[in-house]
């Protein structure tokens, strides 16, 4: 079954655009039964140059763009931006009604969080399926990547992963979709906390010391590695009916009720299969933002 995917995103850098290039290139060589609806982004053409080098290669795609600043939105209301841990302004529920309209007339199964710099109100996601991806196992941490990252450190947990989880009005507390796990305590990643522990010990260490480490960035990068092909293989398992939403809640094929699906083997292969070039892939993915509208 062909899923019908609304994309929305900020498109503020590589990382969004590299899993919009992925699930492209799975649609193109036929591994992935999908399509996109339509590309959403909170920021208009000619508001920044890098959005606008993404927007030309959606259009070279043929794939509807809808482009509404959140920002001129925000400006013209005179509203104030929003904060982290502080209700979302008047102007937001605004803002996401214009969105909901300009999006009505396109079909879709399932919103994908790709890069989308803002929290969606509770009205837009109470009407809309959307999937937002986290790059922590669904047994934690919370928080954002750093969080995420320098709790693993501190804790120093063995394995890592990311995951996907149907997006509710409470942030990042939604039903698990899938998740993928990758291990931290291989030989590299053990040498690196051998250099990071010569500093002192992991848990009392300063937040900025342990984001300057190499064990910080080879975490990083291992999450990074796999957050497009997850997100491919995520809206495969929803394309062969593994999947689906069903009146905002996760349901199986398996019937299984509270067990997301496991797709690390999935996404193991899906980075060793040869690229074009001959080498195996390697696509980054997209760092987890905070509200900046």
């Amino acid at each position: 079954m062909t899923v019908n995917v609304g994309w929305f995103t900020t498109g503020r850098g590589s990382g969004s655009r590299g899993m919009y290039e992925a699930v492209r290139a799975a649609i193109d060589d036929g591994s992935l039964d999908a399509r996109l609806s339509f590309v959403f982004s909170n920021r208009a053409r000619g508001e920044d140059p890098v959005t606008d080098e993404f927007f030309a290669q959606i259009d070279a795609d043929g794939i509807p763009l809808i482009a509404i600043s959140s920002v001129r939105f925000r400006k013209a209301a005179e509203g104030e931006r929003s904060k982290p841990g502080v209700p979302l302004p008047q102007w937001r529920t605004d803002y996401d009604r214009e969105v909901a309209a300009a999006i009505s007339s396109y079909r879709f199964d399932v919103g994908v969080l790709a890069g989308y710099m803002l929290i969606f109100t509770g009205e837009f996601v109470d009407r809309f399926p959307l999937l937002n991806l986290h790059p922590a196992l669904p047994t934690g941490p919370i928080g954002t990547w750093r969080e995420v990252n320098r709790e693993l450190i501190r804790d120093a947990a063995p394995e890592s992963g990311v995951m996907m989880n149907l997006a509710i009005p409470a942030v990042d507390e939604g039903p698990v979709v899938g998740y993928c796990r990758y291990p931290i305590d291989a030989p590299e990643f053990a040498a690196a906390r051998a250099e990071l522990t010569e500093l002192g010990d992991p848990t009392d260490l300063e937040a900025n010391t342990l984001e300057a480490s190499r064990l910080f960035t080879l975490i990083r990068e291992a999450g990074l590695r796999r957050e497009a092909p997850f997100l491919v293989e995520v809206l495969g398992a929803f394309a062969g009916g593994r999947i689906k939403i069903d009146d905002s809640s996760v349901v199986y094929a398996s019937g299984r009720a509270a067990l997301p699906i496991d797709l690390t083997e999935e996404v193991d292969r899906r980075l060793l299969a040869p690229t074009a070039e001959g080498v195996p892939g390697d696509v980054a993915g997209q760092a987890k933002g905070e509200p900046i509208g």
